[in-house]
């Protein structure tokens, strides 16, 4: 056996070479983070060992300095194995009291691990395609929000600028309305302008969909507002409403390569009622192989969604709270999902009204049928079988 270590960093990886016997095949040398470098050391490796080694190469898990050459050493077929910085600190204090972490001592200590016992799994090619996946749900995550506080703006302007309109309409956010609101961006440009230029722009807008008398409504309205008419601001709401027009364009191409990607890896988690494919894509994304986890609690307590617990002498603690640790984003994907499931799933709807009925609120019991969920997704992606509703149909409770 010949154990690499590789202590990854921006610019420069430190490597070591040793094999089992604790021979030093190749002490620390250095490699630039670019293509000759990590030709160097695919053929440092192979200089180090002879056709019948086993080949294992450690690094520690340090996102995306570690993407690059993680894809390289996979692609040449070498059994790769990410370690997590918490496991390498605590074996680097086993083996001694001081203070010492250098990236010499690190390719070392790396190497070391991966001769021990600790229990390490490879890190698979299908792991790696899968940072896509996860990249690509937590980007639409990062645009969704952002796009929220937008319309947190454009709400916030309206009611500086033309406060009757939301009065007038069932939300100010319709296509309709920002259409309005891009061209006439207050009440002051709204009343200025023709009635028919205005029904033919909601009209388009709308597909046809928007009422003409509420047209006419809104430009009466407008003509006796007591909003401000503040160029600033207008400026400001036109702004905001184009950069909501441009992310919902971001959104829908991302949307459109995580449903591609999610089609290829035919999944069963989308085959359960009212799981979509956004919040089921950053499901798997997050989890990533499941073999990682032996229990679905297991992945219950890597999304923060496990009960925590507090006992110190005679006092316990009575009322559990979530731990909310471990990855924010699955835990988000999580309880979302399964507010769309207990809708969908007459099952979970039961098991929901259930909890409702035993005097529960309503996220503690969603927070209950989340790890029903999760146990599901778990047999269904152990399985690789698709979701069957039960033949029984579940009881109903009134809350």
């Amino acid at each position: 056996m010949v154990c690499v270590g590789i202590d990854v960093a921006k610019d420069k990886h430190d490597c070591f070479i040793m094999n089992t016997e604790g021979e030093i095949l190749a002490d620390v040398f250095t490699i630039p983070n670019n293509r000759d470098g990590f030709q160097s050391l695919i053929s440092r490796i192979h200089s180090c060992a002879t056709p019948l080694d086993k080949i294992k190469v450690g690094l520690e898990a340090t996102g995306h300095y570690s993407y690059n050459i993680l894809g390289f050493l996979l692609d040449n077929g070498l059994a790769t194995y990410v370690i997590n910085p918490l496991h390498t600190n605590l074996y680097r204090k086993s083996l001694s009291l001081r203070k010492t972490k250098t990236d010499r001592v690190d390719a070392r200590m790396i190497a070391a691990m991966l001769m021990s016992d600790v229990d390490l799994k490879s890190y698979t090619d299908t792991a790696y395609h899968n940072e896509e996946l996860k990249s690509l749900t937590r980007y639409r995550f990062e645009r969704v929000r952002l796009r929220s506080r937008l319309k947190e703006s454009v709400s916030r302007l309206v009611t500086i600028l033309f406060p009757e309109l939301e009065t007038l309409v069932s939300s100010v956010h319709l296509t309709s309305v920002y259409t309005l609101l891009y061209e006439f961006p207050g009440a002051k440009q709204i009343a200025d302008v023709h009635l028919t230029h205005l029904k033919a722009l909601t009209r388009k807008a709308s597909a046809g969909n928007f009422p003409e008398e509420k047209v006419a409504a809104i430009r009466e309205a407008a003509r006796c507002s007591v909003g401000s008419a503040i160029a600033s601001k207008s400026l400001e709401l036109r702004n905001t409403i184009g950069l909501i027009y441009s992310l919902d364009d971001e959104i829908a191409e991302i949307e459109e390569e995580i449903q591609a990607i999610l089609t290829q890896m035919h999944s069963p988690i989308t085959t359960i009622p009212g799981m979509g494919f956004r919040m089921g894509a950053m499901i798997l994304a997050e989890i990533g192989d499941f073999s990682s986890f032996s229990s679905p609690d297991k992945i219950l307590a890597y999304a923060g969604l496990s009960p925590s617990t507090y006992q110190s002498g005679h006092l316990t603690n009575g009322y559990a709270h979530m731990e909310k640790r471990g990855s924010r984003y699955l835990r988000y994907a999580i309880f979302n999902a399964t507010k769309y499931v207990c809708h969908w799933e007459p099952t979970f709807a039961a098991f929901l009204a259930k909890k409702r009925a035993e005097g529960k609120h309503y996220n503690v019991a969603i927070s209950h049928a989340a790890n029903k969920l999760v146990r599901l997704i778990y047999a269904l992606e152990k399985s690789r079988q698709s979701f069957h509703p039960p033949a029984n149909p579940p009881l109903t409770f009134n809350s």
